[in-house]
């Protein structure tokens, strides 16, 4: 799928890096890449497999590099500024005619959906990749409406299956868990299980 590299202009004067694959269907999702400071960007292969799912599902997708990542201008801000990050992205693919938007993180990219989701957003599904709730504290995430799926690894140890129910317990929340038997965080090995849970969702 072809995408072009495109630029988001951002709260503070943050510009963004991003890429953008168009589709003509309304529909259009918003991917949050894992943690900058251990290596994450919008490259990551799981952040790429997750886009050429939503495309085949006939919706445009919008990579883009957080604050202080590759090309994005500014620095790392705690996930504050983060927030902010995606909360443009969203902006900028409405600007752009997208009238149904997703949002969808892998890893640090799922918490930060998860913050700004709490805060009230109008997007039609939200979808959590390996929440790291071992990792990082979602005691500031009220609720999160929409969440229609949450994907994890049998082995992973910064998104434990234990975890992520708990996080469910107290959101009130029922979104379809997708448990991937012998993964751990980072997917070696099990992106095309990954692909085929979410694109099975997407389609259903």
């Amino acid at each position: 799928m072809i995408e072009e590299l495109i630029t988001i202009t951002g709260s503070g004067n943050i510009c963004l890096e991003g890429c953008l694959n168009r589709q003509d269907t309304g529909k259009a999702v918003v991917l949050a890449h894992p943690h900058p400071l251990y290596g994450g960007n919008m490259d990551a292969p799981v952040i790429c497999r997750m886009a050429a799912c939503f495309q085949s599902a006939g919706i445009a997708t919008l990579r883009f590099n957080f604050r202080g990542t590759g090309g994005s201008s500014g620095e790392f801000d705690n996930g504050r500024g983060e927030q902010d990050d995606v909360r443009s992205a969203l902006a900028f693919l409405s600007d752009q005619g997208y009238d149904q938007l997703f949002l969808a993180g892998y890893s640090f990219g799922s918490w930060v959906n998860a913050h700004v989701v709490s805060t009230g957003i109008d997007i039609c599904d939200h979808i959590m990749v390996s929440p790291p709730a071992a990792l990082l504290s979602f005691d500031q995430v009220g609720q999160l409406p929409n969440t229609g799926l949450i994907i994890t690894g049998e082995n992973d140890d910064f998104s434990p299956v234990f975890l992520v129910h708990d996080l469910l317990s107290k959101w009130k929340i029922t979104p379809h868990v997708a448990v991937i038997s012998n993964t751990d965080h980072f997917y070696v090995g099990a992106l095309n299980k990954l692909g085929d849970v979410l694109l099975r969702y997407l389609q259903s």
